[in-house]
């Protein structure tokens, strides 16, 4: 792409112009990239764009080409990743880049609540996190925006760091590193050098970087700039912990040391809608990088308590037969044991486990199906629901145990099998769609 359509492009976007890469969901003044996937060719709807609104349809295909308002580039993707760098660079505000195996979006969400509490901010949209995600979300960020959230999400090494090329962040956090994703990293060590990829970049180029002291994979991370530990040991700057973790997690924090605008010893308390003691590192750091920009912790903490989970991420939902934990967005080996130990201290009613398999874990996936099967066998639960071919590979029906295909054979069991009076927990991947089986609960 030349110089003079890279700075008329700029231009557009500088003047309110966004991007648009799916031609239903077009707006009048949108820019279309006319990207190529496996199932699409964009190339082929860059009509429709226009008719819907479009200004420009940025094609790579000469033979679409109808008119002025087709914009034609030798690689769709290409100048939607330069635009969207070229961007960035005259953008003159924080950018804090998240990544992590688990917990990004939603601590990306808190943090979005706790920092709009005195800034206008911008933070990715869903889960807009990879090479053609994060470009659109930069491509989004307004005049007005004062800081930004750009979450970062990769299957493979180096992907972080093309995404960091793009974003250029100056501030960095990493929820965790977990079993996520094995099947395009092989070992954990794989899944630890992609996520610090984040770290590296800010290293590099004098950055802050915000680190989850509880993960033994991050702690002990070595680097020059300047870092912030949060978590709940001693000597960090940030500390944190649970008071209660049902329903609802509670959490009492304190600033330990200096840093950024946080003054030592101011404290508070955040009661959160969320369930599950492994949302707790997710919200001290939503608490650590709002009060390092100048967030009281009394209005951190009542950002904390207003916000709602949403999407069937860590949702505690009251039907009127039972109380559900719904945390169906995706699973993976260190999520799930995660939940299923949170689910089964909470006290009350007789318990109910729905899951449904762990992706992408390619050849460990028998072995972590068959860990996850162990670990229900010595819980304290009244009654298991396993869906896919994995945990259908590793568990058989009994008692107290049914293992179905797929979630319609599961939901036709539940609808002439109604629960009553339980806590439910429904968790898996989300290609396995268990969200589907909260009409039957």
């Amino acid at each position: 792409m030349c110089a003079d359509t890279l700075d008329k492009l700029l231009q557009r976007v500088a003047n309110g112009h966004k991007p648009c890469i799916d031609s239903r969901a077009a707006k009048p003044g949108d820019l279309f990239f006319a990207l190529c996937g496996d199932n699409a060719n964009g190339n082929l709807f860059a009509g429709n764009a226009l008719e819907n609104g479009c200004s420009v349809a940025i094609v790579d295909d000469k033979s679409v080409v109808k008119s002025e308002k087709f914009l034609l580039v030798d690689d769709v993707l290409a100048t939607l990743q330069n635009l969207s760098q070229a961007y960035r660079d005259t953008l003159n505000i924080p950018v804090i880049g998240i990544t992590g195996s688990n917990g990004k979006t939603t601590t990306k969400e808190l943090m979005h609540a706790v920092f709009a509490k005195k800034h206008e901010v911008f933070a990715t949209q869903g889960n807009l996190n990879n090479h053609i995600g994060v470009p659109i979300s930069l491509l989004s960020i307004e005049k007005d925006h004062e800081i930004a959230i750009i979450e970062m999400g990769a299957n493979h090494t180096q992907e972080i760091a093309h995404l960091c090329q793009m974003a250029k962040p100056a501030y960095g956090l990493i929820t965790n590193i977990g079993k996520a994703h094995l099947e395009g990293f092989g070992t954990i060590e794989d899944v630890t050098k992609a996520k610090c990829e984040l770290f590296d970049y800010l290293d590099k180029n004098k950055g802050v970087l915000f680190i989850n002291q509880n993960d033994p994979r991050l702690k002990n991370y070595k680097h020059e700039t300047a870092a912030v530990r949060y978590g709940s040991g001693k000597d960090i700057h940030f500390h944190g912990r649970i008071l209660e973790t049902a329903p609802q997690l509670k959490t009492k924090f304190s600033v330990q040391k200096d840093f950024g605008m946080a003054k030592k010893n101011a404290e508070g308390v955040a009661t959160t809608s969320l369930a599950g003691a492994y949302n707790f590192e997710n919200i001290l750091a939503a608490l650590v990088t709002g009060l390092y920009f100048g967030i009281s912790p009394e209005q951190a903490s009542a950002a904390i308590q207003s916000y709602t989970p949403k999407n069937h991420r860590s949702q505690i939902i009251r039907t009127d037969q039972n109380l559900v934990v719904m945390d169906a967005y995706n699973a993976n080996p260190t999520s799930m044991a995660a939940a299923l130990e949170n689910f089964t201290v909470m006290e009350g009613s007789p318990k109910v486990v729905l899951l449904g398999d762990m992706l992408e874990l390619g050849q460990e996936a028998r072995n972590e199906h068959q860990e996850v099967f162990s670990q229900l066998q010595s819980l304290p639960v009244d009654f298991i629901i396993l869906v896919g071919k994995h945990f259908m590979e590793v568990a058989e029906s009994a008692a107290r145990v049914k293992v179905f295909p797929d979630v319609q054979k599961a939901g036709n069991y539940l609808a002439g099998n109604t629960l009553k009076g339980y806590h439910i927990l429904v968790k898996g991947s989300r290609g396995i769609e268990m969200e589907k089986l909260l009409q039957y609960l």
